[in-house]
């Protein structure tokens, strides 16, 4: 177990798996479960640190895959690591760029050893082995860092997704072997594909591994959701209750809340933001779309129940006249909004949960905020 890193649960709600807890860092505590803002390239799209601090996260991710091809794991290092790269004091986590590597790069060739891929930027062939990300993401520096997996595309054959199982636990135990930063805490990344014995399997073979946390991958990659649910299901059912479970990838009400139900403590998206960036904003009155000529001449808030910056500084006119007059500071002001909308709906999970009250609370929000699931 790293230095300085321990997941200290307080509470289960009786009537589900949703739980409360403490996520200790060598950067801070974290206060469980909690939805972590996207900074890919060591920042959140328009966001600066303090802006992070201010909407409640206390925690984020970066790429590294990413940052490997810009600027490079090594002047991160030279800059003392990517908390004073990038000046944010919080927790971090870092993803291995198994995703990155499987869905953007072209040409990629999997073998034993690790993959060959092109880089998306400029052609450049790039070779990451289970221990080079390992490598890479120690001179990062994150508190938190991802075994170097493969994504199982969906739909797949059983015996493709039973290799690339296999291949994925034998990177994980090369990964941990090499592993040496004791103030950062290793996840292993439980694959398997929509198949319950593999993702059983994946599961238990990690946890003899011993890992920091468990990560659940290779969802929310174009699979219905309820088979999405069933990963989940398969996975949890055979992770330790006293380390983090983190579902990489869901950003949508529907997918953040099923998810605390079932047990899960740490989430991440690029929706909040992305979607921010083409007007699109989530508020306790629906889905909005700043473009939308009727709000040409709406001067009230974009959400009145909202207590972010945007909302109590900005009105709905003004912030359509900055995205059809294209200024950038628009892409901030409803990045600021979404985030925050999703980290509230968190904070008052946590409460529910800790009242024993969680599924009530879920199916108030889900049924109240209908047009916010799945984007």
């Amino acid at each position: 177990m790293s230095k300085n890193f321990k997941l200290e649960i307080l509470h289960v709600d009786k009537n589900c798996g949703a739980r409360y807890g403490i996520l200790h860092t060598p950067h801070g505590d974290v206060e469980v479960p909690c939805f972590m803002p996207v900074g890919t390239l060591a920042t959140v799209k328009t966001l600066s640190p303090e802006e992070i601090k201010s909407i409640g996260s206390r925690i984020i991710l970066a790429n590294t895959y990413h940052l490997h091809l810009r600027p490079g794991e090594d002047l991160v290092a030279k800059a003392g690591g990517v908390h004073k790269f990038m000046n944010y004091d919080g927790p971090m986590l870092t993803d291995s760029g198994g995703f990155q590597v499987f869905s953007l790069a072209q040409k990629r060739n999997i073998k034993e050893e690790g993959v060959t891929f092109k880089s998306h930027l400029n052609g450049d062939e790039i070779f990451f082995s289970p221990e080079k990300v390992i490598e890479i993401e120690e001179k990062i520096g994150a508190d938190i860092v991802m075994s170097f997996d493969e994504c199982i595309p969906y739909p797949v054959s059983y015996s493709y997704a039973k290799d690339s199982t296999l291949r994925t636990l034998r990177w994980a135990r090369r990964g941990k072997n090499v592993h040496k930063r004791e103030d950062q805490a290793l996840f292993g990344i439980v694959q398997g594909g929509e198949f319950e014995d593999l993702r059983k399997f994946c599961a238990k073979e990690l946890v003899a591994m011993d890992f920091d946390g468990y990560s659940i991958g290779g969802t929310s990659i174009g699979e219905p959701k309820d088979v999405c649910f069933k990963m989940i299901d398969y996975a949890i059912e055979c992770l330790p209750q006293d380390k983090p479970r983190y579902l990489m990838g869901v950003g949508s009400l529907d997918y953040i809340l099923e998810g605390i139900a079932k047990g899960i403590d740490l989430m991440d998206c690029v929706l909040p933001t992305r979607i921010a960036r083409h007007g699109t904003v989530m508020t306790h009155n629906g889905r909005v779309n700043i473009k939308r000529v009727e709000y040409k001449e709406d001067f009230t808030p974009l959400d009145k129940e909202c207590d972010c910056y945007t909302c109590t500084h900005f009105t709905k006119a003004y912030l359509r006249h900055l995205y059809v007059s294209e200024e950038q500071l628009v892409q901030r002001l409803l990045s600021i909004h979404n985030l925050r909308f999703l980290i509230s709906i968190v904070e008052g999970a946590r409460e529910a949960i800790k009242e024993d009250r969680f599924i009530e609370y879920k199916n108030e929000i889900l049924k109240k905020y209908g047009d916010l699931r799945g984007f």
